[in-house]
């Protein structure tokens, strides 16, 4: 059992592998937290986590029980107004305007399995009977009716719990749900570094990690999605936590709107992490009986270093989150036509590009933008999802009949969220684009908004979407998503539902994805927020890979897929090999390197393969071949970072994947900058089996794991570019193979 409930001292103990979560209703009636970290002994005595002293200037429970002050204690689920003034995970406003609410143990569930949330939103799920359990535990309000119920789902195999919260208005009026989070959780210091992956448009999840101080530290969302700025994904780690050892808690949330991560570090130097839908554009009327389902947080705790943190997460979000139709299939091989053509395209012309990337061995081309409407440039038509006939006369079923006969599969791209002002749809249906009343909308890419917070709405791109990708086959959906949100109003809302307008607007999204998944279960389907705006679980459970970025430049991208890399696993980053100069910086990387790096995640290109000469295609179809033989590794390995390209220690970083039975090894060694007369370099191989043989590169010499983990493995340094003549920016790859 991963669930032991203590009923004479109502405790509930949460055990997975290597894993305890503790909690416990306190004398007044609310759930304490009481432990989280590395597995202990089940007890009917926690007293030792539980002890408190009296402090003077701190409201205690009552005259009777001095030493009980909520402000001094570790809460499960906390409120504001009763003496504990740290940041609260819920609050609610009655008709009066209190702000005071009490919620009292009421009762638990224990159930086997996982079952997906039934409120519209993405979540989690035991489909594999793989041993989780759910507590459900139930509190309420008896002043106003509020019934609340928390939500903990335990997967023992993976150690991951998932939290989650359900309000019910069980009274006679109206409550207002001003905030409701999904996860709290009270650590008993503040010996925590904070590492979280922030950026922008071309640089997005780059690593930051800092102690955490004394006060409030939050990073967020308001832009009606993750965005590129912050990602949901968070770790708290001990200082002297690295990738091998020491303890972390890795915290991610099911969800793709406006979110927070708060940690708070109060006067006693205890830490409260909070996480969920960010309190500052969100209220819910709560009318008589209805109720609010929050999205479901992660939470994950290591005492073996980041790489085990995030391989554990990885498994479990291919376990337990991702659409099990695409869990385990390997990704195709694609190639991209925009950098190659823009909207510059016709069926002769993709055609072309099609029967070149066959010979490459490329396994599916993607249709990007322009392919709709009178789509020649980005001032018009989208909302118009109709086959623009100027382009293809014969329509897309034609072209996509020429692409199925190479035996390749056929994408398109598409983006529904967004409306151009000089479009047929805005000319029928102007009052569905969002714009707050007597306000002009902010312009961005030369398009707006659709308000997906209507039905009407999603109906009709449910009908338009449907219809492409019926009558013409698609085997793959790009979604596209290029702007946030402005002037945010919902124009069938009522006034005071406008701050439930971010939340519906996602719920719009996700409902969307699932009538097309539900429709179309065979098509695969992947996020786009230009490149990595919306890189989240929300997303990653309707489309299982995600463009990680629009920053391609293998350099860059380094950084970009290692920051990634600590909370995603390999398979949902979708990888490419552009053109250069890079477009975005203009700088020269190797061809070579830039596969090196595209080799992990789900590998493609994106530059004009018909302008090549021989050389480049005989060395591109070599780089197919090679992923295509250890693609599975690639895509589902164990990955490991091995040295940063963060640390600023020296020109160099690597990582790794192995294979399950630690047969097979993939190590990539990335330079930056050439040093003259440099050191000697090793790379230290991880999670090898120490007692096995491996011969590296197929030299002669067979080495010990033992020995290429802990003494490591001499590299030569690098050859210098035969096409630029540089040594700068160079790659290498070792394939380590056990005898």
């Amino acid at each position: 059992m991963s669930i032991n409930v203590n009923e004479d001292k109502l405790l509930f103990h949460l055990q997975t592998k290597n894993t305890s979560y503790i909690v416990g209703v306190m004398e007044n009636g609310e759930v304490g937290q009481i432990y989280y970290g590395k597995k202990v002994h089940q007890s009917d005595n926690y007293d030792n986590l539980q002890t408190r002293e009296w402090r003077n200037c701190i409201p205690s429970l009552d005259n009777d029980h001095g030493d009980f002050q909520l402000e001094m204690l570790k809460q499960e689920y906390a409120s504001f107004g009763k003496g504990d003034f740290r940041k609260p995970a819920f609050q609610v406003t009655e008709e009066n305007g209190s702000r005071v609410t009490v919620l009292n143990y009421e009762g638990y569930q224990v159930t086997s399995g996982k079952s997906r949330l039934e409120a519209g939103l993405p979540s989690t799920f035991d489909d594999n009977d793989d041993d989780a359990e759910t507590l459900t535990i139930k509190l309420t309000d008896d002043l106003t009716g509020l019934t609340v119920f928390l939500n903990y789902s335990v997967f023992p195999n993976q150690d991951v719990i998932v939290r989650s919260t359900k309000f019910v208005n069980q009274g006679s009026e109206t409550l207002s749900l001003n905030r409701a989070l999904s996860l709290q959780l009270d650590l008993p210091d503040k010996e925590y570094d904070l590492l979280h992956f922030h950026g922008s448009w071309a640089r997005e999840r780059e690593l930051s990690r800092d102690a955490i101080h004394d006060g409030i530290q939050e990073i967020g969302s308001l832009r009606t999605a993750s965005s590129h700025q912050e990602n949901p994904f968070f770790i708290l780690a001990r200082h002297d936590t690295n990738e091998d050892q020491g303890n972390a808690f890795g915290f991610n949330l099911v969800y793709s709107g406006n979110f927070i991560d708060s940690v708070e570090v109060d006067q006693y130097r205890t830490t409260r992490v909070l996480v969920g839908i960010n309190p500052e554009e969100f209220e819910w009327q709560l009318a008589p009986n209805a109720e609010f389902q929050t999205p479901e947080a992660v939470v994950s705790f290591s005492d073996s270093g980041l790489n085990q943190l995030s391989q554990q997460l990885g498994k479990f979000y291919e376990k337990h989150l991702v659409n099990p139709n695409f869990a385990n299939e390997l990704r195709p091989i694609l190639i991209n036509n925009w950098e190659a053509t823009e909207f510059n395209i016709n069926e002769e012309k993709l055609t072309s590009f099609a029967k070149t990337a066959k010979k490459i061995g490329i396994e599916m081309l993607v249709l990007d933008d322009g392919w709709f409407g009178k789509r020649n440039d980005d001032t018009s038509s989208l909302g118009d999802w109709k086959v623009n006939l100027d382009k293809f006369p014969s329509g897309l079923g034609h072209l996509s009949e020429s692409i199925h006969g190479l035996g390749m599969k056929f994408g398109l791209w598409f983006e529904p969220e967004m409306i151009s002002q000089n479009s047929d749809l805005f000319r029928e249906h102007p009052e569905w684009l969002i714009v707050a009343p007597g306000r002009k909308p902010t312009p961005q890419r030369h398009q707006s908004v659709l308000d997906m917070s209507r039905d009407d709405v999603v109906e009709y791109l449910f009908e338009s979407m449907a219809k492409i990708i019926e009558d013409n086959q698609i085997d793959y959906v790009k979604w596209d998503m290029n702007r946030n949100i402005t002037e945010a109003f919902g124009a069938k809302l009522s006034a005071d539902q406008q701050l439930e307008f971010g939340h519906r607007y996602i719920l719009g999204v996700y409902a969307l994805y699932q009538k097309l998944i539900d429709k179309f279960p065979n098509v695969l389907f992947e996020s786009c927020a230009s490149g990595g705006g919306r890189f989240d679980l929300g997303m990653m459970y309707y489309a299982p890979q995600a463009w990680t970025s629009d920053d391609t430049d293998a350099m860059e991208r380094i950084k970009i897929q290692y920051g990634t890399s600590y909370g995603y696993p390999l398979s949902m980053m979708g990888a490419h090999i552009s053109a250069v100069p890079n477009g975005l910086n203009g700088r020269q990387t190797p061809l070579s390197t830039r596969a090196n790096v595209a080799y992990f995640g789900d590998f493609g290109y994106e530059l004009d393969i018909t302008s090549l000469d021989e050389s480049i295609i005989a060395e591109m179809k070599q780089q197919v071949e090679f992923y295509k033989e250890y693609r599975r590794l690639f895509q589902f390995g164990k990955f490991y970072r091995i040295e940063s390209p963060y640390d600023n220690r020296g020109s160099y970083s690597s990582w790794e994947v192995v294979d399950e039975n630690q047969d097979v090894a993939v190590a990539a060694l990335y330079q930056t900058m050439q040093r003259p007369n440099d050191s000697y370099v090793r790379l230290y191989f991880k999670g090898l089996d120490e007692d096995k043989q491996y011969l590296v590169n197929n030299d002669s010499h067979a080495y010990y794991g033992d020995e290429l983990m802990n003494a490591g493995y001499f590299v030569s340094h690098f050859n210098r570019d035969e096409r630029t003549g540089s040594v700068d920016f160079q790659s290498q790859l070792f394939v380590a193979k056990a005898k």
